[in-house]
């Protein structure tokens, strides 16, 4: 494993030769580890302790096809959720987006903090030497690089005619790959990412439902390290929690895996209610259901699965598991 520390100062987090750093795991991309130094400096800001990053390289980093040959997004957690339950770390941070909703998370481990949102817009981009600015700007069969079955079919609605292409990889080599203008016309990536890798580079926003999750940053931790726990749930921002309650009780509902073209949202409107927006598609856009539903702040996760039930009441199940019309 490689390692990358921060210090911040002396500890006033127990340390009574147990724990003289908190150690904090995560993926080893550039955007992972750009990821776990924000969280890493907050902890370090709450608490006065120093920080080990531990960069863990996981199968489904090492593998460059499709995630489902490897039983879905699960293969970004796998290694650390081990690493963690094992004491070989003591929190870890995961994209939330990134967690499956298919299969329960190990009883050992619990989501202790759910940093507040950052945007959750996706945006399409062009390589650099082109003239292109926005989608209406790309010729008919342009071709369009990402790995989503969610960007792909709502980008399929969108325009029809568009070859949407398979992409993986970490974003500075996906970026690099369009600028070529030898494999791709545009490819769709997530501000939020753009935004803390620090890189500012124009594109066009699209009109997407987001995926589960998105934009959050959740703090993973031991059931029974009480301390690490606690220390953690300084960090929680309540409103986010409720919205990724929400969006993850709608995606368990809908039993929806890595290769569901499942998308959804939840957002405070201006009368304190909670929205969520729920919608599935089949792959290529050509049928789609959709809920928007509301709900008091405290019933986050019931609001989830009453937009769960709604979208199965509209066929999703058939969408989900590919049977045809």
């Amino acid at each position: 494993m490689a390692a990358e520390i921060v210090h911040a100062g002396q500890s006033e987090f127990p340390t009574s030769g147990e724990r003289p750093t908190l150690r904090l795991g995560t993926r080893t991309s550039p955007l992972a580890m750009a990821q776990a130094r924000t969280v890493a400096e907050r902890i370090a800001g709450l608490a006065g302790v120093t920080v080990d990053i531990v960069g863990i390289r996981t199968s489904g980093d090492r593998h460059q096809g499709h995630l489902g040959e490897l039983g879905g997004k699960g293969a970004f957690l796998r290694e650390i959720d081990r690493a963690l339950i094992a004491q070989e770390i003591d929190v870890a941070v995961h994209c939330l987006k990134d967690v499956p909703g298919d299969v329960p998370r190990p009883e050992e481990l619990v989501f202790a903090a759910f940093l507040e949102r950052d945007d959750t817009e996706d945006v399409l981009l062009f390589p650099a030497a082109s003239g292109f600015r926005r989608m209406a700007d790309l010729p008919e069969g342009a071709r369009v690089g990402t790995s989503a079955v969610r960007r792909r079919a709502q980008l399929r609605r969108l325009r029809p005619d568009l070859r949407v292409e398979f992409l993986r990889g970490n974003v500075n080599s996906r970026l690099a790959r369009l600028d070529t203008g030898e494999e791709f016309d545009a490819i769709v990536l997530a501000r939020a990412g753009l935004a803390r890798l620090g890189i500012d580079r124009p594109g066009d926003p699209l009109d997407l439902v987001p995926a589960v999750g998105a934009g959050v940053l959740a703090v993973d931790c031991r059931r029974a390290d009480a301390d690490v726990v606690r220390l953690a749930q300084r960090l929680d921002h309540a409103p986010t929690r409720r919205c990724a309650t929400a969006e993850r009780a709608m995606l368990h509902g809908l039993r929806g895996h890595c290769n569901s073209p499942i998308a959804g949202h939840a957002a405070f409107h201006r009368d304190g209610r909670l929205g969520l927006r729920g919608a599935v598609f089949t792959p290529d856009g050509d049928r789609f259901v959709h809920s928007e539903q509301w709900a008091p702040p405290g019933k986050a996760a019931e609001l989830g699965a009453y937009v769960a039930e709604d979208l199965l009441r509209g066929g999703a199940r058939a969408l989900i598991d590919g049977i045809p019309h």
